[in-house]
């Protein structure tokens, strides 16, 4: 669809859009800016009307129908779960592994919600064609009620129509500086709510607020750069404005509707069709459901009036706007609800089936990867500054190193610390147990390893993963030594008890020689020895190793531990 700007006086003349930008309108703007961006909020406005299900710019008569099925937010919604539903992994060099990725998992899951970040983004990317987002950081604070709160980092999708970047003359990727500007409700000094205007300007050196057109707050810019991204939905080539997922979608979306309704119209005038009477007087006749009308005139008629349309044309007509408006977006048509036959499809055809959509999204994913290095690198940057301590590795934090070259401290003036990869999980259902056959006939070839064979599993952070497996393998090895130990002075103590002698044992230090004639007068005939007492692992036959006598220690401290399995009683009150 060719997009065309109308003026905004012809707009509303002909009231063409029944949504403001935001609940409070647009904010002033000066010549320049509307020059500039006039028609980018008019295209803004426009798309999140219909998204919204604003659809029609006029009200019919009471009574009437006025049909809107709101295809644009239906498909904008899906194709943006579709992208951003999985997720998304981040990676970085591996000199910096044990530190950087624990970091970005920090500020993207413990600090916000990541799934709720990536879908604000993607909505506003979709419907708009642009997303903002800000990087801040929230100074640590004691709330009313005494709580401390530690400081975090907040990414802060920001509204399209709110954000007035300007950039490089030569250059479309450099923004030389940002103002945000919009209004809010506020609460006067004579206690009066009125209306405000903000407006925030930002550049590398100085940031500056302003409010109703006064300066309120000046100061420096202590990281050096714009802590604002810009993301292009999708790239527009020499266009500094990306490209939305519905604007192809509002004039089908309009013509679908109108269509709709005017069947809605012909089947309520076919449930209460128009009744034609000549030769006879209306007023005598009542017309409802079991009325007899008698008496009437010789050539008296009456009918009711037929239209005679076919809606079959009309039906045809509304399948073939749908079905362009899922081409043109990629998404099937059993995406959206449409019943089909299960099936256990394999994931190629699957990915056949689902192409134009797959294609779509990682036409999206292209651009929102560098938006997203991007935040990182901003996220990064605003840690190291407000908190230095995360420059510093931490074992107990950020797990063992996998290299021992890697850094105990990192240099916040090396590049390569705010060089990340972003990893897009497939959209498309995974069948695990195929899966796994694949991963583990790889394996046994030698053409895959543990680690990569969890990246393919969507493990994001392998290592860790390795070394709770190996942990939980040691453990599970622990407890059955402390059974081995138990079951052995279980049938020692047993043998005592009836007077029999046990057989001899090799000690795991004796080098396989026998108890006898050394001296241990303990399997002497009336001799009582203690249960367990061929268990006994001193030092001297477990050798002098640390780690052998410190692994003994923990299965008999396994086995004769004080910790027994928690009881509750039951509530045998009855009510």
């Amino acid at each position: 669809m060719a997009t065309s700007f109308y003026p905004p006086s012809a707009r509303a003349a002909s009231s063409d859009l029944a949504i403001s930008i935001s609940p409070l309108g647009i904010v002033e703007l000066s010549d320049e800016e509307f020059e500039v961006h006039g028609p980018r909020l008019t295209r803004i406005a426009n798309s999140f009307a219909f998204y919204l299900g604003h659809h029609h710019s006029y009200r019919r008569e009471p009574g009437e129908p006025q049909l809107t099925i709101n295809y644009v937010g239906a498909f904008a919604r899906y194709i943006n779960h579709f992208t951003f539903g999985r997720g998304v992994h981040f990676k970085s060099e591996k000199r910096f592994e044990h530190i950087v990725p624990n970091l970005l998992r920090r500020a993207w899951e413990q600090d916000n919600d990541k799934g709720e970040t990536l879908y604000q983004m993607g909505e506003n990317g979709g419907v708009s064609g642009d997303s903002f987002v800000k990087v801040a950081y929230e100074e640590p604070y004691t709330d009313r009620a005494g709580v401390k709160h530690a400081g975090r980092i907040r990414l802060i999708p920001l509204h399209s129509a709110h954000c007035y970047p300007e950039y490089a003359p030569h250059d479309r990727d450099v923004i030389t500086r940002m103002r945000l500007k919009y209004k809010f409700w506020a609460t006067a000094e004579d206690g009066t709510r009125q209306v405000y205007s903000y407006c925030e300007t930002l550049t590398d050196e100085w940031i500056q607020e302003w409010i109703n057109d006064e300066l309120v707050d000046e100061r420096e810019n202590p990281l050096g750069q714009i802590p604002i991204v810009h993301i292009r939905n999708i790239e527009v080539s020499g266009s500094p404005w990306g490209l939305s997922d519905v604007s192809d979608l509002i004039p089908l979306n309009r013509q679908y509707n109108d269509t709709a309704t005017d069947v809605a119209d012909i089947v309520n005038y076919h449930a209460a069709p128009t009744t034609v009477i000549t030769g006879a007087k209306a007023s005598n006749l009542e017309k409802g459901a079991r009325r007899i009308w008698g008496g009437l005139p010789k050539e008296a008629k009456v009918y009711n009036l037929e239209s005679g349309v076919n809606l079959s044309g009309p039906m045809e007509y509304m399948e073939m706007l749908k079905r362009s408006m899922h081409e043109l977006t990629g998404v099937p048509e059993t995406a959206l609800g449409q019943m089909q036959p299960i099936s256990n499809t394999s994931g190629v055809a699957l990915s056949v089936q689902w192409l134009p959509l797959i294609q779509r999204a990682s036409l999206k994913q292209m651009s929102y990867n560098i938006g997203v290095k991007k935040m990182n690198e901003l996220i990064l940057r605003t840690l190291f500054l407000h908190e230095p301590e995360t420059l510093v590795y931490h074992p107990e934090e950020f797990g063992e190193k996998t290299d021992p070259a890697q850094p105990d401290i990192l240099d916040p003036t090396d590049a390569a610390v705010y060089n990340t990869t972003c990893v897009w999980p497939s959209p498309l259902p995974v069948d695990t147990l195929v899966k796994l056959n694949e991963i583990q006939m790889k394996m046994q070839l030698g053409l895959e390893s543990k680690r990569s064979a969890l990246h393919a599993l969507g493990e994001e952070f392998p290592d860790e993963k390795i070394l709770e497996i190996f942990d939980e393998q040691r453990h599970d090895a622990i407890d059955q030594g402390a059974l081995d130990y138990i079951k052995q002075a279980i049938e020692v103590s047993i043998m005592n008890a009836l007077g029999l002698v046990p057989p001899e044992e090799t000690d795991p230090g004796s080098g396989g020689s026998s108890s006898e004639g050394s001296g241990d007068n303990s399997s002497a005939p009336g001799a009582q020895p203690s249960p367990g007492a061929n268990l006994q692992a001193p030092a001297q036959l477990l050798g002098v190793d640390a780690d052998t006598k410190k692994l003994w220690n923990e299965i008999v401290t396994r086995a004769h531990g004080t910790r027994s399995a928690a009881s509750r009683g039951l509530n045998t009150e009855s009510d």
